[in-house]
């Protein structure tokens, strides 16, 4: 059996992947696939976590587990999603860095289910727009109590990813861009569903639909049909044509107004950012999606 954490992080899905798969159940149902809702898990998981402290589920609770949160009878797949399976949004920022306790978090969730195949999935966001979105939950407090003395500058994804790997020896990891996901969204849904691509892909727009003006998706849905072999790069051409024609500017752009930073701090950050990216899809071992 095989189990799939997706991770977050957080900012970065908003639940669109639980509820893409879920208009997908039926199929994903008839191939042995099952998408388990939070609802469904959370309770369950966060148990079992704090009664085992990282160390593995014995193969009895492992049974208990998955009659728990399974409607289907012995699926070759479960597919599991959620932000909150790396802590809450506040501890993303530490002094020592983006995620320090991710690996740590990450392996204990491979140990529920130390029989099956387990894979992790996970979207990276830029630290000049995680910073925000961190501020902007329930109990972030202000800038200076987030940060605790933290240079912006110094929050690197490629250690974090570094410490995940060394975590997770053998396990499958696959990495995208957040700043990606509207032009590769299909790709993400299907490699983390097992889909093959003749299978028809319902709410593979969902992410397009909540950035595009209404014409936007109209245009893509025009373009697609008049493709008489659409592939992978013919889609993605399309959704960049729509993004440059109908992409919406408020529901695009992040505003940047805190304490200190400044643009040029900001590309900075970004320049970096671009540098981790590009030293993440070099490692070994990870399977890195882009555009």
């Amino acid at each position: 059996m095989q189990v799939v954490f997706h991770c977050g992080v957080h900012g970065t899905d908003l639940y669109r992947m639980v509820k893409t798969l879920l208009q997908n159940r039926d199929w994903l149902l008839r191939n042995g696939i099952e998408p388990v809702t939070p609802n469904r898990h959370g309770e369950i998981f966060n148990e079992a976590l704090s009664a085992l402290r990282g160390g593995p589920a014995t193969k009895a609770m492992e049974q208990v587990m998955l009659d728990a949160i399974l409607d289907s009878d012995d699926p070759r797949r479960i597919i599991c999603s959620t932000p909150s399976f790396l802590g809450r949004a506040t501890r993303a920022i530490s002094p020592e860095g983006l995620y320090v306790t991710a690996g740590e978090k990450m392996a204990a969730l491979a140990n529920l289910f130390p029989s099956a195949e387990v894979e992790f999935f996970i979207a990276l966001k830029n630290p000049a727009t995680l910073v925000p979105f961190v501020l902007s939950q329930e109990g972030s407090g202000s800038y200076a109590e987030l940060m605790d003395g933290v240079d912006p500058e110094a929050l690197r994804w490629g250690p974090a990813l570094r410490r995940i790997q060394a975590a997770l020896p053998g396990r499958r990891l696959v990495v995208w861009c957040h700043e990606d996901t509207s032009l590769i969204w299909p790709e993400v849904v299907r490699r983390i569903a097992t889909m093959p691509a003749d299978v028809p892909l319902k709410a593979g727009l969902q992410i397009l639909g909540d950035i595009l003006h209404p014409d936007g998706i109209r245009m893509i849905r025009d373009a697609l049909a008049q493709e008489e072999r659409l592939t992978v790069a013919s889609r993605r051409r399309i959704f960049a044509a729509a993004l440059e024609a109908y992409g919406q500017p408020e529901q695009i752009e992040v505003e940047l107004n805190l304490p200190g930073w400044t643009q040029q701090m900001v590309d900075r950050i970004t320049a970096a950012y671009d540098a981790d990216m590009a030293e993440i899809a070099a490692l070994p071992g990870i399977e890195f999606l882009t555009p």
